[in-house]
């Protein structure tokens, strides 16, 4: 029988000899006892819900099984994991712990799930050249989810034009988690059933980090254009088209897509708006906004320039080769990315966002390969400064808080590096600073950098002191940022860190006069309503304000702890940790 077919509805005929006004009044009382039904049901429902207000332990059966989160101070659980049972929250926080994302729901998820388009509206309206490029599409990974990498390579076979995507690389930088040997296997059979050959596998002997697999990628890719992926990436529909016509339109351009946010937690994505990719002197990443004539544009369609690479990209392979690839003598992670974005501005290339293309990216909630990435990073950005920088390399050192000599690191051979630099004519990094990165700060003005002690009391250091607030203190000495101090050649002394943009502010100390208790102003008010910010300073003698002739001293508090004070000079003298000249 037919679904329609049991809808069928009885009839019951009307006895022959029935008025019209009986056959109304029965009408009319049917409709009365269906009304009293209806009124009798609400009032018992009304009945129940006052019940359980009164009564909670008076619920519907699902409420006695629900759990207490077990983890509340996981991130994990902080916005997600309601009605888990006991043994899915382990499981789920085990999973986490491993990947500092959610493996757990990853795994329930479809592998072809459908994200949200981000794209501008004016992105849908542009047509695209049949004859694009063809790509290599490489993901790095070590010990990510089975899961999450299955959705990855799902995502970009239908998101991309099949004439378009020759190859999917997978380099496995050592992973050692059983699933993504046999398991993975097993799914690029499936997918070679339908496109033969379409994956390749590249695994490394041993882990040798982000850079090398990128490079490991790049050297297996056979398309025109490569484009090189982290594996915790969903590409969204139209992803490839915009970066394609660009590169075809200019081979010497490095492209990147719009970074989308996928939240470690609920893996649910959050739209970004597109920014150019720049970084600190410390070559720390950072989004930063467009510059003035992409604004006046107001268009988001349209691609911007970038300062540099976050770290996913796409390139003319061939051009890529030319300009050196990736340095091999990067380590493990950070500033690689940085690094290749400013040699493709030097060396005969650029760099854009083009915000056409979105890629939804996880944002992991703690790297669990390597929890601390500072020492790797270090070590990156003075290789990255030895061949790139030229003059400006120190300021890679102030930014690390590092000595310009003897520091001890050891940042590997530059020497066929700089024979590359001297092949591609590349030009002085002055000039990127005057042309590609206007906005970042010069520091040509230290003098002096690192911890500034009292020569009596070298046990403690001037500290920026507790935040919100302006009052440095003296606290005992850990040599981290809020007691980074720098003297200047405008006889300003900076604490709390120096800052690597002219839109960025520093904070200077200064005798406000009176109270004897130093304070610390924004450097450009204090300057602007003219506060007592100069001071006389040479190492290894006493620090002396020049408008109020009072030094900056330590006393024993009434707390029998040492404080700041300015107060008429007694010869008390000061040092400073790392000088750039001497003074």
């Amino acid at each position: 029988m037919s679904t329609i077919a049991s809808w069928r509805v009885a009839v019951t005929p009307l006895p022959e000899k029935v008025t019209d006004q009986e056959v109304v009044s029965r009408k009319l009382d049917r409709i009365e006892l269906k009304l009293n039904k209806l009124a009798k049901l609400l009032e018992e429902s009304n009945q129940k819900n006052f019940t359980k207000k009164l009564f909670p332990a008076v619920e519907q059966e699902k409420w006695k099984n629900v759990v207490p989160k077990l983890y509340p101070n996981s991130f994990l659980f902080t916005k997600w994991g309601d009605g888990l049972s006991a043994e899915e929250q382990k499981e789920a926080q085990g999973l986490f712990k491993i990947y500092g994302y959610n493996a757990f729901l990853s795994n329930q998820l479809p592998l072809d799930r459908k994200l949200p388009d981000t794209r501008d509206p004016r992105c849908l309206g542009k047509n695209y050249s049949k004859d694009l490029p063809n790509i290599s599409v490489v993901l790095i990974y070590i010990n990510e989810a089975l899961s999450i990498i299955k959705r990855a390579i799902r995502s970009i076979i239908t998101n991309t034009p099949k004439h378009l995507l020759k190859e999917i690389i997978l380099v496995d930088d050592y992973s050692t988690y059983n699933d993504l040997g046999e398991r993975l296997q097993d799914y690029i059979d499936q997918i070679h059933k339908d496109m033969p050959g379409l994956i390749k596998k590249v695994r490394h002997k041993q882990q040798m980090g982000l850079s090398q697999s990128r490079i490991s990628g790049w050297k297996h890719a056979t398309a025109d254009v490569v484009a090189i992926l982290d594996a915790h990436i969903e590409t969204t529909q139209g992803w490839a088209e915009p970066l394609l016509a660009r590169i075809k339109a200019d081979r010497t351009v490095l492209v990147s897509p719009v970074f989308d946010k996928i939240h470690f937690d609920d893996l649910q994505v959050e739209k970004y708006i597109p920014f150019s990719h720049g970084f600190d002197w410390a070559l720390w990443c950072m989004y930063e906004s467009f510059s003035p004539n992409w604004l006046k544009m107001e268009d988001e369609s349209q691609p911007g320039k970038s300062p540099s690479v976050m770290g996913i990209f796409a390139a003319d392979r061939a051009f890529l080769g030319e300009i050196g690839g990736l340095d091999g003598g990067m380590t493990v992670y950070g500033g690689e990315n940085v690094e290749l974005g400013i040699r493709a501005w030097l060396c005969g290339g650029s760099v854009e966002v083009v915000p056409c293309s979105r890629i939804a990216h996880i944002e992991r909630a703690h790297k669990p390969y390597a929890p601390d990435l500072q020492p790797f990073m270090k070590r990156n950005a003075l290789r990255v400064a030895e061949i790139w920088f030229d003059e400006y390399k120190k300021n890679v050192f102030v930014a690390w808080d590092i000595p310009l000599k003897d520091h001890g690191i050891d940042i590997g051979d530059v020497s066929e590096r700089k024979k590359l630099k001297e092949k591609l004519r590349c030009k002085p990094f002055k000039w990127y600073l005057d042309n590609v990165y206007t906005s970042l700060e010069t520091w040509d003005n230290i003098l002096g950098y690192g911890v500034l002690r009292n020569t009596f009391f070298k046990r403690y250091c001037v500290d920026q002191g507790v935040l919100p607030g302006n009052i440095p203190e003296l606290y005992e000495c850990h040599f981290q940022q809020p007691q980074h101090c720098y003297y200047t050649t405008d006889s300003e002394i900076i604490i709390g860190g120096l800052k690597s943009h002219k839109y960025n502010g520093n904070r200077c100390l200064v005798d406000p006069g009176s109270g004897g208790i130093p304070t610390l102003q924004e450097c450009t008010m204090a300057k602007l309503n003219q506060l007592h910010m100069h001071w006389d300073f040479k190492q290894g003698q006493a620090i002396r304000n020049k408008a109020t002739n009072q030094c900056l001293e330590v006393v024993l508090g009434e707390t029998s702890s040492y404080q700041l004070i300015i107060q008429h000079c007694t010869g008390q003298s000061w040092s400073i940790e790392h000088l750039i000249t001497s003074f």
